[in-house]
């Protein structure tokens, strides 16, 4: 089983290492921008209703 592995990864070493350089590269990506969107300061937004009266 263990050689099995082996030999399926020496195969296809590049595709793997290509694999979680992608997965890497996403995952820094995403942390980035979730640390840019934390850091950025926004007012909440306010909902005002205007008072109005209906005619019964």
């Amino acid at each position: 089983m263990l050689t099995k592995i082996k030999s399926f990864v020496k195969e296809r070493q590049d595709d793997i290492i290509l694999f979680i350089g992608v997965v890497l590269i996403s995952l820094l990506c995403f942390a980035l921008g979730f640390i840019t969107a934390k850091q950025q300061d926004k007012g909440s937004i306010k909902i005002e209703y205007l008072n109005e009266q209906k005619n019964s």
